[in-house]
């Protein structure tokens, strides 16, 4: 039992890691997805109670895109990538990132004005959720292209250069 309680406090990969983005980006990226989610089957279903979740899945998604996002700052300057990478995906990446987490705190800072669920301008909420969820994807992508076209945070001795 000793050895069992041992071996889950032990995090091999985390010790390898070259920075703490990759804990953290996923949790954003449910919150975020769900609260648009849950808040168009509040929408739709005209389910006002759902809207209290969608409330908090949205503020807690909010938070999270906040430390990936600074984690995800700190962590660009030493990703080991090609210039071109540099150029072609990560920041890319960036910009998308940076739009989905302006654009969720923004619409957070809209549920505070009529919460949990504003019913004025709820279409244009609802479409800015999806606005902001389409962002997410986009930028998520260019994050897993990144990783795992061009092994960013990866062991390989060489970076690999960017091509179509």
């Amino acid at each position: 039992m000793a050895e069992i309680a041992r071996r889950l406090g032990e995090f091999p990969g985390a010790a390898v890691m070259q920075n703490y983005h990759p804990l953290v980006v996923h949790f954003p990226i449910a919150l975020l997805t769900t609260a648009t989610l849950v808040y168009l089957v509040a929408w739709i279903g005209r389910r006002h109670d759902w809207s209290r979740l969608g409330f908090w899945l949205l503020w807690f998604g909010v938070i999270g895109a906040g430390v990936a996002i600074l984690t995800g700052l700190r962590a660009g300057a030493g990703v080991m990538v090609a210039p071109s990478v540099r150029t072609h995906i990560l920041q890319q990446h960036e910009r998308l990132m940076l739009g989905t987490g302006s654009s969720s705190l923004l619409l957070a800072l809209w549920t505070l004005l009529d919460p949990p669920f504003p019913r004025r301008g709820r279409i244009v909420f609802i479409a800015g959720l999806i606005g902001m969820s389409i962002l997410l994807a986009h930028g998520a992508d260019y994050g897993a292209w990144m990783v795992y076209g061009y092994n960013a945070g990866g062991s390989l001795p060489q970076p690999i250069e960017f091509s179509n």
